[in-house]
């Protein structure tokens, strides 16, 4: 094997697991991290935040090249995702299974300096994880399984921290289904003529002609949420800010949508990495200002 069909093959792995696109991790991180600095009253263990976020990296590769097997008979009759690698052929279906596993052992050692309450979260985390890539197939909504597995994060965060999973962890994972309900809703109308020709499953299809009235209901359940989160964890103006941006730019992404075209519902969807940014800028720079602190290294 030559050096050019080895950078071939790095370059198919590394668009595999779409080290190229990295909203979809950015996605997955901005609530674990909410739920790092909640947990931590805004002064988390650097060590978690770096064990969580490479963990939400390999996960989500993991992810990736579990659905990319799962999808290899779908993907080449969707435009979007059509020169997929194990879709185009660059890569076997095993290949991509082995890449899946490497990464998801990777996951798993980083669990070693948690404690047990963490690590016992790992598990249905793990398994939803595995599965979501199937739901299409039978579920009418699997955006659904995907706000649960993007949601995992938060519980696992709240155990590393604080060794049991309270209340406030709970609140925040339902909020965050519903933001994530909203953008993968987004994400599926761009596929939603596709889909239908090749028989899969998604909220965009279920929700029909209401799927615009679909996503501003889930944006506003989450900033709801949210902001009965900061009332209930005392937040301060920072917080709220943060919020507010957040709601401009769900509003924004609303009228992105309404009419449906394909580069515009894209463009919405990739747009919810700044509105979680927006959030967790909110939510550090509340903590720090009120508090004075730093994450610190325990």
């Amino acid at each position: 094997m030559n050096v050019k069909t080895i950078v071939a093959k790095l370059d198919a792995y590394e668009r595999l697991i779409r080290l190229d696109k990295p909203v979809g991790y950015l996605l997955l991180m901005w609530p674990t991290l909410w739920g790092l600095w909640i947990a931590g009253y805004g002064v988390p263990d650097i060590r978690f935040i770096i064990i969580f976020v490479l963990g939400t990296v390999l996960m989500r590769s993991a992810g990736c090249a579990v659905n990319d097997w799962a999808d290899r008979d779908f993907d080449g009759a969707v435009k979007r995702t059509a020169m997929r690698p194990v879709a185009s052929g660059e890569i076997s279906g095993n290949e991509a299974l082995w890449v899946g596993l490497v990464c998801a052992l990777a996951a798993a050692v980083l669990l070693v300096p948690l404690n047990w309450a963490a690590r016992l979260w790992s598990i249905p985390a793990i398994a939803i994880a595995a599965v979501y890539p199937f739901t299409k197939r039978f579920i009418s909504i699997p955006q659904a399984i995907l706000g649960v597995a993007f949601s995992m994060g938060i519980p696992m965060a709240f155990a590393a921290v604080r060794g049991e999973v309270s209340l406030v962890a709970f609140a925040l994972m339902v909020a965050n289904f519903f933001w994530v309900l909203a953008f993968d809703t987004e994400y599926a109308m761009v596929d939603r003529d596709d889909d239908i020709r090749i028989g899969i499953k998604t909220s965009a299809l279920f929700f029909g002609r209401f799927d615009v009235i679909a996503v501003a209901a889930c944006y506003a359940l989450f900033l709801a949420l949210m902001t009965g989160i900061g009332v209930w964890q005392k937040l301060g103006a920072l917080y709220y800010a943060g919020l507010a941006l957040a709601a401009v730019l769900a509003v924004h992404h609303i009228t992105l949508i309404r009419g449906r075209d394909r580069a515009k519902c894209f463009a919405a969807f990739r747009g919810n990495n700044l509105l979680g940014m927006c959030v967790f800028t909110g939510l550090v720079a509340d903590y720090l200002v009120r508090l004075k602190a730093w994450p610190q290294w325990n």
